[in-house]
């Protein structure tokens, strides 16, 4: 009997070696968990029943299990690189087959898609058309290959004083090219619907006040690489400074029709926070929601794990949110090797969700988590089992001696 029992010890040391030489060696993979034996002692059923003295069979691997700790988290020089600070798996599909992997390092195929060394493509919430994310399905992350579509300018906000003692020009009628016949002007850059840019010009004339025409009255011309574009507009303001003309602020000359083939420009100028104060003329802010034609630059995760593609044209498209999963029981999920692990019935059904929220760590972007594995304690491990395994050989040894002074004996 005490062969058997020695050689369960010997078993079962081995099997703690292997564990101990697999996170040693693994030491420095990304994403890999640390494993750990666990043992149980073996009793044979006794006739006798309950009570009766029993010195055991011996010892059994009950179960390998993994430490699902956290590791330390590198800094790499790529964006797609991704780690996960807290709980949670990235998810992953190898052809129609969903995985689990704590491993971020990531790169595209030949076909644009975010995929691991394997090929296994990173999954995520595709974005809506209101700004969010559709979380209730998964699909594989694509960048963009193409250029970021231009979008022509429609609405243009900019903010100004015009000088309160202005003149009226001595110069009539009014002509862009005669600097006599306006008081003041400012320039802006456009975009047609081809992403072309085009000039636009604001001339303001102070107006003579009469019968018809209150004080504080103001002309606005609009051109367009250098072509007038509509008629001119009306700027009244009080004696507080404040525009009380047009009411709501907002100026419509008319369309203009570029000569590269665009479509015809239509933009609406908010003056409605302009002002006449002073002596000066001043232009405090201008913008305008039009863009040219992007090309895609580089490629941005946030903390929240929204992926945002980046163009020349200052734009940022969203191209999806990394979907995180986790599970109940992270010690029944079924170990794939490649640091992948499936969903088993004893891990539960996958509980999927964003970054940052509850149950869910924030990513990192530009950083890979490293291995768990404490070669410190991995090496006090080894020393320990490859004692117990000493031990049960010596035992092994111990019983042949006895053995054999039995069968000598006469």
């Amino acid at each position: 009997m005490s062969f058997g029992i020695a050689l369960s010890g010997i078993h079962a040391s081995q099997s703690d070696l292997n564990v101990t030489a697999n996170n040693v060696a693994n030491s420095e993979t990304t994403g890999f968990k640390q494993s750990r034996s666990e043992f149980a002692e073996l009793f044979a059923v006794s006739p006798q029943g309950v009570g009766r003295a029993q010195t055991g069979n011996g010892v059994k691997v009950t179960a390998i299990s993994q430490l699902f700790t956290q590791g330390n988290i590198e800094s790499t020089n790529s964006s797609l690189d991704m780690a996960i600070s807290g709980q949670g798996f990235f998810t992953l599909s190898d052809g129609g087959a969903t995985l689990y992997t704590r491993a971020g390092s990531f790169q595209t195929d030949k076909d644009g898609y975010v995929a691991n060394t394997e090929g296994q493509r990173l999954q995520v919430y595709e974005p809506t058309t209101s700004g969010t994310f559709n979380t209730t399905a998964l699909s594989d992350l694509r960048l963009v290959s193409s250029d970021s579509a231009p979008q022509a300018t429609t609405d243009v906000d900019v903010i100004f004083n015009l000088p309160a003692d202005a003149a009226v020009p001595a110069t009539t009628p009014f002509d862009p090219a005669t600097p006599a016949s306006y008081n003041n002007s400012t320039s802006l850059t456009v975009y047609d619907s081809l992403g072309a840019a085009h000039t636009a010009s604001l001339y303001f004339v102070k107006i003579a006040a009469s019968g018809t025409v209150p004080a504080n009255t103001w002309e606005t011309h609009l051109y367009v690489d250098g072509t007038a574009v509509g008629t001119a507009e009306t700027l009244t303001y009080s004696d507080g400074g404040l525009l009380t003309t047009p009411a709501g602020g907002s100026l419509s000359f008319g369309a203009f029709t570029p000569t590269t083939g665009a479509a015809a420009m239509n933009m609406t100028f908010d003056v409605g926070d302009t002002t006449q104060y002073g002596s000066s003329f001043g232009v405090t802010s201008v913008s305008q929601n039009g863009f040219t034609t992007g090309r895609l630059i580089g490629i941005n995760v946030d903390s929240t794990g929204v992926v945002q593609a980046r163009f020349t044209n200052g734009r940022s498209l969203p191209l999806g949110q990394v979907a995180i999963a986790n599970f109940s029981n992270t010690q029944g999920l079924q170990q794939l090797g490649n640091t992948n692990w499936a969903e088993t019935y004893a891990s539960g059904q996958a509980l999927r969700g964003q970054a940052g929220n509850s149950g869910f760590g924030l990513i990192q972007s530009g950083s890979l988590e490293s291995s768990n594995v404490d070669i410190t304690s991995e090496l006090v491990n080894m020393i320990t089992a490859q004692r117990n395994f000493q031990a049960n050989a010596q035992m092994i040894s111990t019983q042949d001696q006895i053995t054999q002074t039995i069968i000598n004996i006469r």
